[in-house]
């Protein structure tokens, strides 16, 4: 039985019994160290899953691709341009039902879901692939929210840890992994985000018949963004001991912005990256 009894066909989800299964795990969610996260099996029917892995058997041209040593062989897909069904569970996973069954798992209150999806969608590794630990970026500038809670479901069958991508949590000092989740069929994953919240899935994609590491990625903000914060992006954080490559572009970016003022930033930052620096 799932986790979230949800309509396969008109993906209907009753708000009342999502809200008594978020609070019903809100516990064990919330007191996870070294921050809230909980990682929840056989989230949806199974059928949802299957009708929305059949859809993404063609995909079109990919919205963001990157494959630089801490993102390497990672496309992400809008829902906007993807088939109706997946496009649809996706405004479900937007929706009033799904966010109480968050706010009452998480005991965030007023979280607003991003209707632009920055950032999220359908999220493909290629195998070779992977994504180094890292803290998200923490404000969403169109909306001037504050991130706070990732959502991500998994759509790869039979898939076991030998095949790479798993999903890791690591602790604030980036010293030790915390836990690991395997990134299975209808495995749901959900933690709070802030700026040492590091996570990733830094091992190489390798399965055996060159299949990717596919999963669906919602994010959820709250309107607490106000003056005494500092926007950042993604802060890639190298595991000790490892080959992981520290993120200069980033570093140096950040520096700029400290000593130049902003109006100059600007109008450095796009030669800059144009040129490759």
């Amino acid at each position: 039985m799932s986790v979230l009894a949800m309509d396969p066909d008109t993906l209907q989800l009753d708000p009342e019994v999502a809200k008594a299964v978020g609070k019903s795990a809100s516990e064990s969610y919330r007191n996870k160290q070294p921050y809230p996260y909980g990682g929840f099996d056989d989230f949806l029917p199974p059928e949802i899953l299957d009708r929305v892995i059949s859809e993404l058997q063609a995909l079109p041209e990919a919205e963001t691709s990157f494959n630089r040593p801490q993102e390497k062989l990672k496309t992400s897909y809008v829902p906007e341009r993807l088939p109706p069904y997946t496009r649809n569970l996706f405004y479900v996973l937007n929706s009033r039902p799904f966010v109480q069954f968050l706010e009452n798992l998480t005991g965030i209150k007023g979280l607003i879901p991003d209707p632009y999806f920055a950032g999220g969608g359908v999220h493909v590794v290629g195998n070779g692939g992977h994504l180094d630990i890292h803290a998200d970026f923490n404000h969403n500038a169109i909306l001037n929210l504050e991130r706070r809670l990732n959502v991500l479901i998994y759509l790869n069958k039979n898939w076991s840890k030998d095949f790479g991508g798993s999903f890791e949590i690591w602790n604030h000092e980036m010293t030790e992994m915390v836990e690991s989740f395997v990134p299975q069929f209808n495995r749901m994953v959900c933690f709070n985000t802030g700026s040492t919240t590091w996570h990733g899935n830094p091992t190489p994609v390798n399965h055996p018949e060159g299949k990717p590491r596919m999963s669906l990625a919602l994010y959820y903000y709250t309107a607490t963004w106000d003056g005494t914060k500092r926007s950042h992006t993604t802060l890639f954080k190298p595991r000790p001991g490892s080959i992981d490559q520290a993120d200069r572009e980033t570093r140096r970016n950040e520096l700029l912005q400290d000593i130049v003022p902003p109006i100059m930033y600007r109008r450095l930052i796009g030669p800059l990256r144009r040129l490759g620096f």
